[in-house]
């Protein structure tokens, strides 16, 4: 597809048609980092997505990788039988979310980067390892996962983050890295640009649980996108230091940096699984006040537009 395109699971989208984006979210994950607290039901996940389009999502970009139950056929029945655009994630999380003797920390950068190749070209594993006997499923990856520890970069996750940048610069694939407490920023950035990463296809979440807006700002003026994702998270903070964090990093002049996910990685934090705050919190408790602080064009912007020039891959031959 020569025209630039963002690929989901049931095929590529004109950037023009994702609508609202959910820029980060977990509609199907099992990690062993997160006992308990595991989102494996398909149907669940329908009734979860289905009630986020009623308030106006139109797009969610699911940032479970590989090695954390990721489930590519129950991304593609959830898109089906919502009409939901659905972005699956190919790349790799923290150390913390794989265990000792896990493959992830002996492979080899050209083992790490061959598997997201094939994710985003051809079709995803359905396992965690490549099993020669079972076909690819025929859903692709559109975004590539990393993640960094706090304040540090170990061993391991060096190798999948030089990894995950030549993947990029080969394929076009944008790139959304776990920053733990948005620790280690510029130095995500850093590695991800010397394995030949383009920024502008960088984004760094979790960024607002340090929010810091002078460093932000920093980050933004390389060309990089932050993802703010502890919105309706009042564990960590009240949504008013989330509204006044995208405020200052707006009036340094970085609006079209800013994109906005919920990150609702635990059953606890699923209406389908009588927890909350749920899907529907972005469109019906967040966006008016964002509209309220930024104008509806601001928050268009936000919600629309950058997202959509982010996620898409422009070119034939990309992804």
């Amino acid at each position: 597809m020569a025209l630039p395109h963002v690929v989901s699971v049931t095929g590529p989208v004109p950037p023009e048609r994702l609508g609202v984006v959910d820029a980060h979210d977990h509609l199907l994950l099992d990690s062993p980092a997160l006992k308990n607290q595991e989102i494996t039901d398909t149907a669940k996940s329908i009734q979860e997505v289905e009630d986020g389009r009623a308030t106006g999502i139109g797009t969610i970009v699911e940032m479970t990788p590989i090695g954390l139950g990721r489930n590519p056929a129950g991304l593609r029945a959830i898109a089906q039988a919502t009409g939901v655009v659905i972005v699956a994630t190919s790349g790799y999380h923290r150390d913390a979310h794989y265990p000792a003797g896990h493959w992830v920390y002996d492979a080899t950068v050209e083992v790490l980067a061959d598997r997201i190749e094939t994710d985003l070209r051809s079709g995803m594993h359905p396992s965690d390892w490549i099993d020669p006997s079972l076909p690819l499923d025929a859903a692709r990856a559109g975004v590539i996962k990393g993640g960094a520890s706090y304040h540090r970069i170990s061993r391991a996750e060096r190798r999948r983050l030089e990894a995950i940048g030549g993947a990029s610069a080969r394929t076009g694939a944008p790139i959304l890295v776990h920053s733990e407490v948005g620790t280690a920023a510029h130095e995500i950035v850093d590695l991800l640009l010397g394995a030949g990463a383009a920024v502008n296809r960088i984004a760094l979440a979790h960024l607002d649980r340090n929010p810091d807006a002078e460093l932000h700002a920093e980050i933004a003026a390389r060309g990089v996108t932050l993802e703010y994702d502890t919105i309706g998270r009042t564990k960590y903070h009240p949504d008013s230091v989330v509204l006044d964090l995208i405020e200052a990093v707006a009036a340094a002049g970085h609006l079209d940096r800013i994109v906005l996910g919920l990150d609702l990685g635990l059953r606890d934090y699923l209406r389908a699984y009588e927890g909350g705050p749920g899907l529907r919190y972005l469109m019906t408790a967040f966006a008016p006040r964002l509209r309220r602080r930024l104008g509806d064009a601001g928050a268009e912007r936000i919600l629309v537009a950058n997202p959509a020039r982010f996620f898409a891959i422009a070119g034939e031959g990309a992804a």
